[in-house]
């Protein structure tokens, strides 16, 4: 059975000019290229190597995609092939020149992260004074010029009491979408989940709080991410058949509403090296494409067999009624267990089976 490769996340370059509190990296390498960073040769390579099997949407990330100089020659090859590509950016480096160059490239649509609503929230956690005003700045530049815009944010305990204040600025932005990332247990944020992770109760609140605020105002898309339960949450509030029969394409197809966690079935990372991840918050490496074909790693892998068969989940995820609706997060099960197959630790969800239901 094979496989539809709908997402690749791309780190092209570990460079960074911000240090995030919550970042999945430990080794981020000040404003310039990285150590191991891919050559302008690989990168082109790689494009190609996706572009000859699949069409998936192409998540340009990092780091900081924009300190690479070949970023947009990068992107224009992947859009000559016929890949959508987005730009995952922190937003400090834009400005009018940056943005009229994106544009110019072919990008379908840029993320800007805004981790508060306020300048002080946010700049606490992303490590520069200054750079919410930079984010604000760089993203109505490219609303401006007609780009497709998302607001991506990480909900931990700095920013749950701005969940309604983060939910109006994307508005007042005129975002076209609204992302919340729940933290995950890897790189920086393993020293910050005890402190800033979410309780699992509260976390079932958010979702649900998300799902409500979905319902509000169709023209602004929201999505949680890193949450593969808000899928069994939609599903639990009779979201499940509206779901199925939504346009999952939204603006441009960067929209899509399927299932909880895709790692390794419908999405993968490579890392700036040319590693590639289930997804990019679990560090186990089904192999790196300087060495194995991408498209062999991603048919062959048996990282991503595993994966694939929800068989395999073990706990309360094995037994759960939503597993293939759901999945759980197998990167926040490994950061917990060091098994990506354990239960998701942050669901409070009880199967009918484990209830003695069934």
């Amino acid at each position: 059975m094979g496989y539809e490769l709908r997402l690749v996340f791309w780190e092209v370059t570990a460079g960074c000019n911000l240090s995030c509190r919550h970042c999945r990296r430990l080794d981020v390498f000040g404003s310039g290229l990285a150590p191991g960073d891919m050559e302008t040769g690989d990168c082109l390579a790689l494009v190609d190597s996706i572009a000859s099997f699949s069409r998936p949407i192409l998540v340009l990330s990092g780091g900081e995609p924009l300190v690479r100089p070949d970023i947009y020659e990068i992107a224009r090859s992947a859009v000559d092939q016929g890949l959508p590509v987005a730009l995952a950016t922190n937003g400090t480096l834009i400005d009018d020149e940056v943005a009229r160059k994106i544009v110019e490239a072919g990008v379908r649509r840029v993320s800007i992260s805004f981790d508060g609503a306020t300048a002080g929230v946010h700049d606490s956690f992303r490590g520069l004074p200054g750079s919410f005003d930079k984010a604000a700045a760089g993203f109505k530049a490219l609303k401006e010029r007609g780009m497709s815009m998302q607001v991506n944010c990480t909900v931990a305990r700095h920013n749950e009491h701005q969940l309604e204040e983060i939910y109006d600025l994307a508005r007042s932005l005129d975002a076209d979408a609204l992302h919340f990332f729940m933290l995950v247990p890897v790189g920086c944020g393993v020293e910050l989940s005890e402190s800033q992770q979410l309780s699992p109760e509260r976390y079932e609140e958010v979702l649900n709080w998300i799902y409500d605020r979905s319902l509000e105002n169709p023209e602004l898309q929201l999505k949680a991410t890193c949450a593969p339960h808000y899928f069994r949450i939609v599903y639990q509030r009779g979201g499940g058949k509206a779901m199925r029969g939504r346009n999952h394409g939204g603006h441009d197809g960067m929209h899509a509403m399927t299932r909880g966690c895709l790692a390794g079935s419908a999405v993968c990372f490579v890392s700036h090296k040319g590693d590639v991840f289930p997804c990019g918050y679990l560090p186990v490496r089904a192999g790196n494409v300087k060495e194995t074909p991408f498209e062999k790693i991603w048919n062959e892998a048996h990282l991503f067999k595993v994966l694939r068969d929800t068989a395999n989940l073990s706990g309360k995820c094995g037994l759960c009624e939503y597993r293939n609706v759901c999945m759980g997060c197998r990167a926040r099960a490994y950061g917990e267990t060091g098994d990506f197959l354990a239960e998701e630790p942050y669901c409070t969800y009880v199967p009918r089976r484990v209830k003695g239901q069934v």
